[in-house]
């Protein structure tokens, strides 16, 4: 690696590319509400498939760092072995606890007792997660074959993989309906068309040449575990927070109502706001310098802004084309959720900068903070569930679950803020 600064010509052409993969990846789960929002029973089959995606993203959230597991510490050959034998061992774990859920009373413990959903939400949720159990071992896979790809900065070849899956994924919708319907569907063709990105992009990678260079320290599977068990805990945390929040706003008046839009909000927070966890990636792959830092900063805030004002035209002006025509939402759904997409405006701006910190923790191997600063956010929400629940206020459901939303990402970008400076100072 040269001493040369990054110019913003490089973060776009390695930045973008993972936009587009982020893009077409929550294009697909709004395609899913979309085709699930068309049938009959939408209501249920939306709330069902919120909750199973709030489930399953809480559980499978450890393997969610696994790419930025790969990009540092597959450092050569052995190394490599040792991080495919974590993600292996992260998979079965997912794939178990999934399956008690689905199985097992744990499910009725979790979904009814903590979450709050209705018998009928609670039998979708648990079809859809029957499917959704097989899941982790190829997600897992496609994790690595993108860390690798990323730290080859071959990030057009993720995307390309992403794109293979939002194609398959019509066509598994439209084979799905000979034989499920309801969440189930929606779960079907979500497990069938990740399983065919995974082996796109395992092809992809095959073929890619990895930056290994001959002197580089091999990691061993201790010191990998003891990297990355943070980062996997930490990840498992930040799904907590859609969970807890479905738990909060499912107990409401309103609840069944509350959690089929929070269900919508969130697919277009994966939709505009979820590029900017790839600021974590970038820092990780680009920074070598304090100057790279600051221009990475002014390309993150403008990439946020506008992000933000698309979330605010979705909300006004586009509702009825993206939301009624493009999504078929019905029409009482469509006008209960836009207070609560105008407030999503400032989430990718909050969520921009939390990700380039984590960004800087993990390149300096403190990835201990990210998991306490995601223990905060849920000792946060874990306060305000028995107000809310005791003296609830009158708005509606989805506007408290927004709200905090936003104020439990405002408290991680502060304390991980504070702490980059604590840490800088001492050195």
């Amino acid at each position: 690696m040269t001493d040369k600064t990054i110019t913003y010509s490089e973060i776009s052409l390695f930045f973008f590319p993972l936009v587009l993969n982020v893009q077409l990846m929550s294009i697909s789960h709004t395609i899913i509400n979309g085709a699930l929002a068309r049938l009959d029973n939408y209501v249920t089959a939306l709330a069902g498939m919120s909750v199973a995606i709030v489930i399953h993203l809480f559980i499978a959230s450890a393997a969610f760092q696994n790419h930025t597991v790969t990009i540092t510490m597959a450092r050569g050959k052995k190394s490599l072995i040792s991080v495919i034998l974590f993600i292996l061992m992260t998979a079965c774990y997912i794939s178990i606890l999934l399956n008690l859920i689905a199985y097992s009373p744990l499910g009725e413990l979790v979904i009814v007792k903590l979450m709050g959903a209705s018998d009928e939400v609670a039998i979708e949720a648990r079809n859809a997660i029957k499917l959704l159990a097989i899941l982790p071992f190829f997600t897992g896979f496609r994790y690595l074959c993108q860390g690798l790809l990323i730290r080859a900065r071959r990030t057009g070849l993720v995307s390309l993989a992403t794109g293979i899956r939002v194609v398959a994924l019509f066509l598994y919708l439209a084979v799905g309906r000979l034989w499920f319907y309801g969440a189930q569907l929606g779960a079907f063709a979500l497990v069938s068309c990740v399983i065919t990105e995974s082996l796109a992009i395992a092809w992809l990678a095959w073929g890619v040449r990895q930056p290994f260079t001959p002197d580089a320290e091999e990691k061993s599977f201790t010191e990998i575990f003891r990297y990355a068990l943070p980062l996997a805990y930490s990840s498992s945390l930040q799904q907590t927070i859609p969970l807890l929040i479905s738990a909060i706003i499912g107990r409401f008046n309103d609840g069944t109502l509350a959690l089929a839009a929070f269900g919508v909000i969130r697919g277009f927070i994966f939709l505009l706001a979820g590029p900017m966890r790839n600021l974590q990636q970038a820092y990780l792959t680009l920074v070598r310098h304090s100057t790279d830092t600051k221009k990475l900063l002014r390309f993150s805030l403008a990439t946020a802004i506008v992000m933000g004002c698309l979330v605010l035209l979705t909300a006004g002006p586009l509702n009825t084309l993206v939301l009624g025509r493009l999504l078929g939402v019905e029409t009482d759904l469509r006008h209960y959720l836009i207070t609560g997409l105008v407030c999503c405006s400032l989430f990718p701006p909050l969520y921009a900068f939390t990700n380039l910190l984590r960004g800087w923790f993990s390149a300096t191997g403190n990835t201990g903070k990210l998991g306490s600063s995601t223990m905060l956010k849920c000792a946060f929400l874990l306060l305000c569930w028995w107000p809310l629940l005791h003296w609830p206020l009158a708005v509606p459901g989805i506007i408290i679950g927004i709200l905090l939303l936003l104020l439990a990402e405002l408290i991680e970008c502060s304390y991980l803020f504070l702490q980059q400076r604590r840490f800088s100072s001492r050195k």
